[in-house]
């Protein structure tokens, strides 16, 4: 269409890892079909970024074990790479933190700035005034499972402006589970309703509920989980011997970095 303009999409990736797993890779796949399907869209890039050890949650392995995985499943990819910005910093960093990080990122690399932190004031500004202008440039979206839209309809684990942040100034990009309603869940929350059309709703109709959970529980029980992770990821999960019943319970009586930071729990 003439004086049609194409945004181009770098989509984002946060999550535990714990390990990667072939859906983690096709939910990529998948976004990138639903978006340029639509031919508003162009996707450049596609990036995951490993939460950090102090997010606590129960039978989080290693960062530097994680990274490395993902790094491996990646290598096969010519469009979607690793970054370890999160994975690396010494506190829990939350997501609309991350997503603003990469934004900055993005922005200042298609700008050609080389040294930002010379003209932070110029930079945030810019930021604000690039937030509005989506339609012509370069925009960020956050990829995540149907899990995580839910995840923000439970008490402390979301801040209400985070969740406006990723949604109403980027965007989200989800891909629905045979179990979940997205749709539902948008409709019954105010605050995702009211910016339903930064959501995009990407069903996987080969069904494929690859569970990193299930994974684990396998690769306890000395199970086969070949197929389910690249030969790459389950060869380094062997070679460092990742995966234990001992593994699997760290952190068990810790409480979660959001709902410590939002209520002020600690662990037990």
């Amino acid at each position: 269409m003439e004086g049609h303009s194409i945004t181009k999409v770098v989509l984002l990736a946060c999550g535990s890892f714990n390990p990667i797993t072939n859906m983690h890779m096709r939910m990529f796949e998948l976004a990138r079909d639903h978006l340029e399907d639509t031919g508003q869209y162009k996707v450049v890039r596609g990036i995951i970024s490993p939460v950090g050890d102090a997010y606590k949650k129960k039978g989080l392995i290693e960062a530097c074990h994680r990274l490395e995985m993902t790094r491996l499943a990646t290598e096969s990819s010519d469009w979607v790479m690793v970054d370890s910005w999160e994975s690396l910093q010494p506190e829990w960093v939350e997501t609309a933190k991350v997503v603003r990080h990469h934004y900055e990122e993005l922005l200042a690399a298609e700008q050609n700035i080389d040294d930002v932190d010379t003209i932070k004031y110029a930079k945030k500004r810019r930021i604000e005034e690039n937030y509005h202008k989506h339609r012509d440039g370069l925009q960020l979206m956050l990829l995540c499972g149907a899990d995580v839209l839910e995840s923000f309809g439970i008490p402390n684990m979301w801040k209400q402006e985070d969740i406006a942040e990723i949604v109403g100034r980027h965007g989200l990009v989800c891909i629905t589970r045979s179990n979940s309603d997205p749709y539902k869940f948008i409709h019954q929350s105010d605050l995702l309703w009211k910016y339903r059309k930064n959501i995009h709703i990407v069903r996987e109709w080969v069904t494929n509920d690859i569970s990193a959970t299930h994974v684990r529980r396998s690769l306890r029980r000395g199970q086969s989980v070949r197929y389910l992770l690249p030969d790459s990821v389950i060869h380094y999960i062997k070679e460092h011997d990742l995966y234990s019943s001992e593994s699997e319970q760290k952190n068990a009586d810790v409480v979660l970095a959001p709902l410590q930071r939002y209520t002020g729990a600690s662990s037990s």
